[in-house]
């Protein structure tokens, strides 16, 4: 049973337990190991009690908790302190202590306001860019091969976008110019995509992220409806973009520096946009169209799930195979 921490001995610090909540997955700060004592010398004053039951009473950062557990150690109200696997900091207490635990910490609070961090995050690779890369990769290899013809089939005409032929605006992502297309927006999609992997894994963002860069073409077809022809990943890239800067825009304090900072990652992001989406022979329409697509992208997840980060699930293999599932009916729709 876990044992509380008792006001006259703040040991933050204690070895997990087994936690008798139902459901509730936590893990210790650290572990230290308690000293060895004899059967002999346990006595009723060296026991400590076992607790039926324990209620959470706060949750946020080491920092946040830190401060919390001093409020509840000053009006000695014993409690535990945990970390989630999730990543919050957890304290809690036992049930009759939770209303007067509750009240402590809403005058602390009224009286010093917390302040929202976002600490920065060290710099990982991660593997789930790669199995988004895949599709266009093969796809494309497959039309370098000149075995099949997939660009009359699958490219994105405005013409016959316009005429009903909407799945053009998913196969035309999976095809691309030249090797060197190919391998610009295979880099510029890797670093974009693994940056969101900090915050939430990606294959539950990439169905999302895909039908956003479908949409942005289609709504290319319709502002040039001509004979305007265009091909490539970037438009999903761009989209990654758009959903990258609202993420991070969306985890900026409000308090840091005035209210234009909580804009520097959309405007960072609006540049290297523009950096990137200008060239010769540039979808610049496509380009725009994804990054703005791509905006409504970062509003999906839950603010709390991009603030922790969330381990991969079943969910995000589901993902992944809706991801491939929209091209694979495309493509067998244009090849039809």
């Amino acid at each position: 049973m876990p044992r509380f921490m008792s006001p006259l001995r703040p040991r933050y610090m204690r070895s997990p337990s087994d936690i008798p909540q139902e459901g509730l997955k936590v893990q210790s700060i650290t572990e230290k190991p308690e000293p060895a004592t004899s059967a002999g010398d346990e006595s009723p004053e060296n026991q400590e009690p076992e607790y039926p039951e324990i209620v959470c009473v706060s949750e946020g950062t080491f920092r946040q908790i830190r401060d919390d557990s001093l409020v509840l150690l000053s009006q000695g109200i014993s409690h535990r302190l945990l970390r989630s696997i999730e990543g919050p900091f957890l304290i809690f207490v036992l049930p009759e202590h939770e209303e007067f635990a509750r009240l402590q910490l809403a005058l602390y609070r009224k009286e010093n306001p917390p302040k929202e961090e976002n600490p920065p995050i060290p710099l990982s690779f991660s593997l789930q860019p790669l199995w988004v890369l895949l599709a266009p990769t093969i796809i494309t290899l497959i039309d370098f091969t000149n075995k099949v013809n997939l660009h009359s089939p699958g490219i994105s005409d405005a013409s016959k976008v316009l005429k009903g032929e909407w799945w053009r605006a998913l196969t035309a992502q999976t095809l691309h110019g030249d090797v060197r297309h190919l391998a610009s927006n295979l880099i510029c999609g890797y670093i974009v995509m693994n940056m969101i992997t900090f915050r939430i894994p990606l294959l539950r963002l990439a169905p999302f992220i895909a039908i956003a860069s479908a949409i942005a073409n289609l709504c290319v077809s319709l502002t040039v409806q001509t004979s305007f022809r265009s091909l490539g990943f970037s438009t999903f890239v761009f989209a990654a973009i758009g959903c990258l800067s609202v993420i991070e825009f969306r985890l900026m304090p409000k308090e840091t520096h005035g209210l234009l900072r909580r804009f520097a990652p959309l405007c960072g992001a609006t540049s290297l946009a523009v950096f990137l989406g200008l060239g010769e022979n540039a979808d610049i329409l496509g380009h725009a169209y994804g990054f703005i697509a791509g905006l409504f992208c970062g509003f999906i997840p839950s603010k709390k799930a991009l603030r922790w980060g969330t381990p991969l699930s079943t969910v995000d293999g589901i993902g992944l195979l809706i991801y491939y599932a929209l091209y694979i009916i495309a493509w067998k729709i244009a090849m039809g």
